[in-house]
């Protein structure tokens, strides 16, 4: 009952704060970011091109009609808060079935579909190259299949795309002017889930 009642009352908040903005109707986003400053820079690109799509950002997952994770590979800790927080948000779906949870980044890129047919947490794996194609995998995800893009480029870098500043209170920016790694170092997972080391144009 006390997450039933706390889940009224943050939606009768947010549904105030829809119609002070104008954003009353709107589907609303909530991105959630784990490890590097890159995963933050990356929320930025996904929270633009949705918006681009008539989505608005939340804080408060409870009222998300979309909850994307993104998230870290480089150490078990980090893997397991992401486990704990989708059991979170698995309980969001009991009062709004059709809510969509989406994990990106890194730890997508690493299990692939692991999440959909072993844990079934999400219904949606997008990898870090695969930001562009979000419109269209939660077209999938809302007939109620899972969707999955993990394809790794070797020319995205989403320099045209100009990042929602999610941080609205911060003094910094992320300007990302590379992506990828092509060192391989025995140690290191970043060739295998962000790719092969590319550079944006500077003129970009």
């Amino acid at each position: 009952m006390e997450f039933e009642d706390k889940i009224i009352d943050e939606n009768r908040q947010g549904e105030a704060l829809m119609k002070e903005t104008g954003n009353e109707g709107k589907k609303k986003m909530f991105l959630e970011s784990y490890g590097c400053q890159m995963n933050f820079a990356d929320s930025e690109i996904v929270a633009s091109i949705l918006i681009d799509k008539g989505y608005v950002t939340t804080q408060n997952f409870l009222e998300a009609d979309v909850i994307f994770v993104n998230t870290c590979a480089i150490r078990v800790n980090a893997e397991s808060k992401v486990r704990q927080r989708l059991q979170d948000y698995k309980r969001v779906k009991k009062n709004n079935p059709d809510a969509l949870i989406g994990v990106l980044g890194c730890m997508a890129e690493r299990l692939k579909s692991q999440f959909l047919e072993q844990e079934k947490l999400v219904d949606m794996v997008v990898g870090p190259d695969a930001y562009r194609d979000l419109p269209n995998l939660i077209e999938i995800a809302e007939t109620g299949q899972k969707a999955v893009n993990v394809i790794l480029s070797k020319e995205e870098t989403y320099a045209d795309i100009s990042p929602m500043r999610l941080d609205k209170n911060g003094v910094s920016a992320f300007i990302s002017i590379m992506r990828g790694c092509d060192n391989m170092c025995s140690f290191c997972v970043v060739p295998f889930t962000r790719g092969r080391e590319r550079s944006r144009d500077p003129k970009a």
